[in-house]
């Protein structure tokens, strides 16, 4: 599909689900544009579908790039409003199988070998479908059961234009609709780009899933499915096959006598390990990439799927959001503002003592209810939107952190409603705390930079030398440069004393001009001689543009 036909597509679908709604015309600067919509909106009667169910249909009609893109918006509560981010919250990426796909002469074509050397079994029905693979259960020679995942075939190119297509308009909203620039939809398009692209490499997706089992290898919170690396290529990863129930079958987790006050808190544990200890998180935790081992039903384990997306943090960002959680866990909101202007997370000359007091006001209010009351997300939203009344610009680094624990919340929630993420969080973060920033940690530090340490106290008296060197080398510079500065300062002051000078003399010279030729010239007007008439306007209008000069 060309662009404008693309374009012409988008277009129907917005307006058949009166997407204009959402846009006031009078906000939009341009007349035209805002005299059409207006005319538009005018004509055509409302819409009784609340915004948020209009929005997901579209979304859902224009198909799996712009469901992702969906999903990805769902988790932006600090731009949308929180009645379409849940409506969107509940896209679910299925789509309808490959038509005509021969799974087999796939496989043989990717791995350069016979599937049938490989496979003692491949079914040609897949178990599920979903906008960039594919997912089919098979047994490898040796009888191991595995299950296949492979890329859709064309569906880069079709990502590639989609996404052209989406920046293109992103820019343009920026542009020229004022209510849309706050979505800072350039950068949502972007990152989304990013994220699309990386779910095609299924190199990528077995380190990731490799790496996360190996974190979790002698856990009981989270099991991660074995890759079989010697069969996976950029566009098939083969791993074990595993069996759990899917985590959104709340009524038979139920029914199996699983303990979901464990299940919750193992969750919420899991997040806060992967982030603050592995510093390796997965970062697409919807509920189709979860399923529980039952096997245990007091003591229930957690099966993640699908490591294409996973998060980290730098070092400096990772202890800069623990100590910002520990600040507020202890309402110390003078030190969330201290080590806001640290990070550079807002600029350095943000008033602190303003930043504090809008902090405590939107806290407050919060803490005084139950804490199994509060949403640890939907906190964590709240507070950056208050930063971002800061100029407090989107870290990339945070979004995905920000959107893995809007899910974990949710989900924990979900399978237990008395949840009290902070009474799993606040003990966890004390203990990191102690063991990273504590007195053993410090010590710790020193012990293992100890050689680097001394091999840089060594090169002390040379460093010391050079940078006095290299001081009054500056002061040398320094000083002419303020020798020139001044040079130039007397310079104008010196052109601007002529330029006034001159002028004076010009209108003095002209009214000496005046005095003496004003009997000649009054005989001359007298007489109604208009070349003299013409001559004299002449000289004065010439002689007033002079001295202006």
């Amino acid at each position: 599909m060309s662009n404008w036909r693309q374009s012409l597509h988008i277009l129907r679908v917005m307006l058949r689900h009166r997407l204009d709604l959402l846009v006031s015309a009078d906000t939009i600067p341009r007349r035209l544009p805002r005299v059409l919509l207006k005319c538009w909106q005018g004509v055509l009667p409302g819409s009784d579908i609340p915004r948020g169910e209009r929005v997901r249909a579209a979304f859902l009609e224009l198909g799996p790039v712009y469901i992702k893109l969906g999903q990805l918006l769902s988790t932006r509560r600090d731009l949308l409003p929180a009645d379409v981010a849940d409506a969107l919250a509940t896209l679910q990426d299925k789509v309808p199988p490959i038509e005509g796909f021969d799974v087999a002469q796939f496989v043989t074509e990717v791995l350069g070998q016979d599937s049938g050397e490989v496979f003692k079994r491949l079914d040609a029905e897949p178990l599920a479908s979903a906008s960039i693979a594919q997912v089919h259960a098979a047994e490898l020679a040796n009888g191991d059961d595995v299950v296949v995942k492979l890329v859709r075939p064309g569906i880069r190119r079709q990502i590639q234009a989609d996404m052209a297509l989406l920046k293109s308009l992103a820019v343009w909203l920026d542009e020229h609709v004022p209510e849309a620039r706050r979505l800072k939809l350039p950068r949502v398009t972007e990152d989304h780009e990013q994220v699309l692209l990386a779910e095609l490499d299924m190199f990528n997706e077995a380190r990731n899933q490799i790496r996360l089992r190996r974190n979790f290898a002698e856990s009981d919170l989270l099991y991660v499915p074995r890759v079989h690396a010697e069969f996976t290529r950029d566009r098939l990863l083969i791993m074990e096959r595993v069996y759990g129930l899917p985590i959104g079958q709340v009524d038979e987790l139920k029914a199996r006598g699983v303990d979901m006050r464990v299940l919750a808190h193992k969750g919420v544990e899991t997040f806060f390990k992967q982030v603050f200890v592995h510093n390796f998180f997965h970062a697409d935790m919807h509920p189709g990439n979860i399923l529980i081992d039952t096997a245990d039903p007091s003591n229930p384990k957690y099966i993640a799927l699908d490591c294409a997306i996973i998060g980290s943090l730098t070092p400096d960002d990772q202890n800069y959001l623990a100590q910002n959680l520990l600040a507020f866990f202890n309402r110390d909101y003078r030190q969330v503002v201290e080590l806001h202007l640290r990070s550079g997370w807002v600029p350095g000359d943000t008033d602190a003592d303003a930043f504090e007091a809008v902090i405590r006001e939107v806290c407050e209010p919060i803490f005084a209810k139950p804490l199994a009351d509060i949403s640890f997300a939907e906190f964590v939203v709240t507070l950056l939107d208050t930063a971002g009344q800061f100029d407090m610009q989107i870290q990339p680094q945070l979004v995905l952190l920000q959107k893995t624990l809007l899910y974990i919340e949710g989900l924990g929630r979900q399978l237990y409603p008395e949840l009290d993420l902070w009474e799993t969080a606040q003990p966890f973060m004390e203990e990191w705390a102690t063991e990273r920033l504590g007195p053993a940690a410090v010590i710790t530090d020193w012990l293992s930079a100890g050689p680097e340490l001394w091999q840089q106290l060594s090169r002390l008296p040379m460093t010391l030398k050079s940078s006095e060197a290299e001081l009054r080398h500056l002061r040398t510079q320094l000083g002419k440069q303020s020798e020139h500065i001044e040079r130039i300062s007397t310079d104008l002051l010196r052109n601007r004393r002529h330029r006034r000078f001159k002028q004076v003399a010009g209108v003095g010279f002209l009214a000496l001009a005046t005095w003496m030729l004003w009997q000649p010239l009054a005989e001359g007007l007298g007489s109604g001689d208009a070349t003299m008439l013409a001559g004299v306007v002449s000289a004065f209008l010439g002689s007033a543009l002079l001295v202006r000069a």
